[in-house]
């Protein structure tokens, strides 16, 4: 399998690489990708961004395609991080694309090479209204060695801040809760928050973790 696009913003000499995954149903492009990778290369951080066999497809004929099997997923971010090697790298990404990753830097552990950090944002610990099936999800997330930040919103139909206190997550987890914010961080009008300001929080938050690496 060949090297996927690659799509840069923010300073080639930046102190950190972030490479960051589509989710499932929405491109690199989106509005939600779009915006993270501005904002860290606004925050001086250099964002890469790419897409699975399957959404690049999308691209080339406009049909909807399910996501390839793990192992295509897998092998794709591992062609990403051997070209950008050795630039001190963090990876991660969008719901399936930040799972995909959290896998993917467990594995370089045990072979030896970890990254410097994993970024889930809005990871998704379980299919919507099955919260029994959590532990198929976090196997790798229990003794991860990685530092690692989870972006997760409180009312997240994939795993809300309720459903996930009582998880046994590695130490090197940190998670940071986005106050009302749905599986892509929107709060509801009433919550008196805005998705944007969502968004920038998590774009901070990343930013700090990052810097403190």
């Amino acid at each position: 399998m060949g090297l996927p696009h690659l799509l840069f913003d923010g300073p080639d000499d930046a102190p950190f690489t972030i490479a960051l995954a589509h989710g499932a149903g929405a491109a690199m492009d989106s509005a939600f990708m779009q915006t993270f990778a501005e904002g860290l290369a606004a925050r001086g951080l250099r964002c890469v961004r790419f897409e699975f066999p399957y959404m690049a497809e999308r691209r080339v004929d406009g049909k909807k395609r399910p996501p390839d099997r793990a192992p295509v997923l897998i092998e794709t971010w591992r062609a990403v991080i051997a070209h950008l090697n050795p630039a001190p790298l963090v990876i991660g990404g969008k719901s399936m694309g930040g799972r995909i990753a959290s896998m993917v830097a467990r594995e370089l552990e045990t072979e030896g090479h970890p990254v410097y950090g994993l970024i889930c944002l809005g990871y998704p610990f379980y299919p919507p209204g099955k919260p029994e099936k959590a532990a198929g999800r976090l196997a790798h997330l229990t003794d991860i060695k990685t530092p690692t930040l989870i972006v997760q919103g409180t009312r997240d139909t994939f795993g809300g801040r309720d459903q996930i206190a009582p998880l046994m997550l590695s130490p090197t987890v940190c998670v940071k809760w986005l106050e009302d914010g749905d599986h892509g961080f929107k709060p509801r009008k009433a919550s008196g928050r805005s998705e944007l300001q969502n968004w920038a929080e998590a774009l901070d938050s990343m930013d700090a973790f990052v810097r403190a690496l």
